[in-house]
């Protein structure tokens, strides 16, 4: 369609807004009117010819009793919808006040359950008091039915037969459908990085698809899936892009497309848009809802997966509708994984991001040659939030150690419309190519963009072409650049190392410390462990006593002797009320290991010690006050072991490594591998800011001087 047609029919209806709604509505809430009435004339116009044939089929189809009248129904009305009242819009123009009322809530009434429910998600009858109370709605009708612009599939002639009007057909339909729906999301730019990404950035994530595998594409049928398909744009893009790509390498593929989306106008939006285009099927593979909590595709899998996640936003509801974070059993977010039957991907209920990108993941197909290939939105968070173990750390390592993460790229900032924080888009597949089998590719994409004229939002940069061809020819031929970086997968993760040191205590046995014990065991009502304390304090003497284990084995001694229980709470009460740690003090013992039964091992906690006499292998109590933990990276020469005898050891030669408490962590670092410190000025370079200072002063303090005098 001639673009200067296209740009005067949006125009138009942009223009009804200003011109019906001006005093009625505030400019934020024209959407709630203009979009469902575009949609409404779009549909009416299609309808319009075989309107009789409807009401003809409904006549036949109630004498006969036939309950499911949809298909028949449809089939009259050449179209994937239809509308069984009596009315077109034209009957409706010229209607009273509160006749136009009645009638044109049954004309609504009268389409079909696909069109009723883009009407209750845009909430449009919830409008119609507001229109009819300012005697609006029928001027409103009017305008949408000016024969200035024509909306419908045939063209407007002349009496002589002469075009007036061109037609319109669906594609045209959709893309000035599509151009509304970016106007208003620019007119509330705060709102549209919720549910609009923007467009150059769409179109790199589809290329970035897309292109890797053009030379695989074979003539078939493809699948492409957003679980937070907003509006639908991304996906509609992503057609686009896939149906020409398929074209120009001589290949005849269908497409077919799959959306899920939990805010209910803007799935409205997306369900319409497929409709206005035509595209009826792809309009019923739309789906309202929660990805996360309320899966409505469980059993599919997709060819090509691509989303704008909403990140950093609460997933708590969600959370809590799977069961909580100690009970969800939803098998897309714990799976088996390494070791464990259980390994679960559950992030923070602050931000669930991740979980969109885990979603996808589950959904990939693992039999076909091509396999599945993802590209998703997030920020900066999902790279390194997270500690080894948590949830965050435990996605990462499962889409790293599966080998399906190919490369990250870093986008400008201020390239969304509500946000000008860091964002980053992550490219996955389960049919990486042999060069990039167990690699990671890091592409700083940061200085590249060109500036807006004017500001959306947040957003004053896009990408040019040249920038999406640069981009994705990095990623179609991986190559190392000062803004490409290639990475083995392990260079990512690490070992949490938990390291301890031993419990030291001293024990003071003094008269006032004894007084003041005596108190606390009467409080607790443990008097005979105050006598047995009294006892061993005449043993030992007052102390202070560096060596804990002297002091309980003798208390040992003597509850045995005066049949008193050591039972833990007492043995607890003596630690903590009679002991303070001390750094000259022995280690605390935990275990005595019996004679054979263990090898000295002291980097792991078997020490070679001297107990009663005898050289036993032994473990002390660890210290959790002096706990630390340290990062190994996985690719440390010598592993572990090699570096704890680096870093640690010289320092704390006591210390060890719980090795059950060893976990696998794995963070991705732009900053470490792209920053480039900024060179100190030199000393010659500040002398001349300082002489350059003076001259531009020069004379000015001998002018205040002079003429205050």
């Amino acid at each position: 369609m001639n673009h200067v047609i296209h740009n005067s029919i949006v125009n138009f209806i942009w223009g009804i807004a200003d011109d019906v709604l001006r005093d009625v509505y505030v400019r934020g809430k024209y959407r709630d009117v203009i979009l469902p009435m575009t949609v409404i004339r779009r549909l009416d116009a299609l309808l319009e010819p075989r309107k009789e044939a409807v009401l003809a089929m409904k006549k036949q189809l109630d004498e006969a009793g036939v309950a499911n009248q949809n298909a028949a129904l449809c089939q009259s009305s050449g179209e994937a919808f239809y509308n069984v009242s009596p009315f077109t819009l034209h009957d409706l123009k010229n209607r009273a006040k509160q006749q136009l009322k009645a009638d044109f809530e049954a004309y609504l009434d009268g389409f079909s359950p696909n069109v009723q429910e883009i009407l209750d998600k845009f909430k449009f009858r919830n409008q119609i008091p507001t229109l009819i109370e300012a005697d609006i709605l029928g001027h409103l009708i009017e305008k949408f039915l000016d024969g200035r612009i024509n909306l419908s599939p045939k063209p407007v002639q002349d009496v002589d037969g002469n075009e007036i009007l061109p037609a319109l057909d669906n594609h045209a339909m959709g893309t000035i459908f599509e151009e509304l729906i970016r106007r208003f999301n620019e007119e509330n730019n705060e709102e549209a990085g919720e549910h609009f990404t923007p467009r150059d950035v769409v179109k790199l994530m589809a290329d970035l698809i897309f292109l890797p595998v053009a030379d695989d594409i074979e003539s078939g049928t493809y699948i492409v899936y957003d679980g937070a398909c907003g509006t639908g744009g991304m996906l509609t893009v992503a057609e686009e892009r896939l149906a020409k790509l398929a074209e120009s390498h001589g290949k005849d593929v269908s497409i077919h497309l799959f959306g899920q989306e939990v805010q209910p106008e803007t799935y409205a939006i997306s369900k319409a848009d497929l409709l206005l285009k035509g595209e009826g099927t792809e309009a019923e593979n739309m789906k309202y809802g929660s990805t996360l909590s309320s899966d409505a595709f469980p059993s599919y899998e997709f060819d090509f997966m691509l989303s704008n996640p909403p990140y950093g936003k609460s997933w708590k509801t969600d959370l809590e509708r799977l069961g909580g974070k100690a009970d969800i059993k939803d098998p897309r977010f714990v799976t088996q994984h390494g070791d464990d039957p259980e390994y679960k991907m559950i992030t923070r209920s602050s931000d669930g991001q991740l979980m969109f990108l885990v979603n996808k993941l589950s959904k990939m197909k693992h039999t076909t040659r091509l396999g599945s290939h993802i590209a998703e939105v997030h920020n900066g968070s999902s790279l390194f939030t997270g500690d080894a173990g948590q949830g965050e750390s435990n996605i990462r390592r499962w889409i790293i150690e599966n080998d399906w993460l190919e490369a990250i790229i870093a986008l400008p900032e201020n390239m969304f419309y509500n946000t000008g924080i860091a964002t980053y888009i992550w490219v996955l597949s389960n049919r990486k190519s042999e060069e990039r089998k167990g690699k990671v590719q890091l592409i700083d994409a940061t200085e590249w963009f060109v500036p807006l004229r004017r500001n959306l939002g947040k957003k004053n940069c896009e990408f040019s072409e040249e920038h999406i061809c640069a981009i994705c020819d990095l990623v179609v031929n991986p190559v190392e650049t000062e803004k490409s970086k290639i990475f083995p997968n392990e260079a990512f993760g690490y070992w949490k190392v938990t390291v301890d040191r031993p419990l030291r205590l001293a024990v003071d046995l003094s008269p006032a410390q004894l007084d003041r014990f005596e108190k606390i065991c009467t409080k607790a009502k443990e008097e005979p462990l105050a006598n047995l304390v009294r006892r061993v304090a005449e043993t030992l003497g007052a102390g202070p006593h560096l060596d804990f284990n002297v002091f309980i084995d003798e208390c040992k001694a003597d509850a045995d002797k005066h049949g008193v229980k050591l039972i833990a709470k007492r043995k607890k009460l003596l630690q903590s009320e009679l002991c303070d740690t001390s750094e000259e003090a022995a280690p605390v013992l935990k275990k005595v290991h019996k004679p054979g039964k263990a090898t000295p091992d002291p980097i792991h906690g078997l020490f070679e010690a001297e107990v009663n006499g005898k050289t036993c292998v032994v473990e002390y109590e660890p210290d959790t006050a002096l706990r630390d933990s340290e990062q190994v990276p996985l690719l440390e020469e010598g592993g572990i072991e090699a570096f704890f005898r680096r870093e640690v050891l010289p320092y704390t030669p006591d210390a060890w490594i719980d090795p059950g408490k060893t976990l696998v962590g794995y963070e991705i670092s732009f900053t470490r591998h792209f920053y480039r410190p900024t060179p100190m000025r030199t000393l010659d370079e500040i002398k001349a800011d300082i002489y350059a200072l003076e001259l531009e002063t020069e004379g000015l303090l001998d002018d205040v001087i002079g003429k205050r005098a």
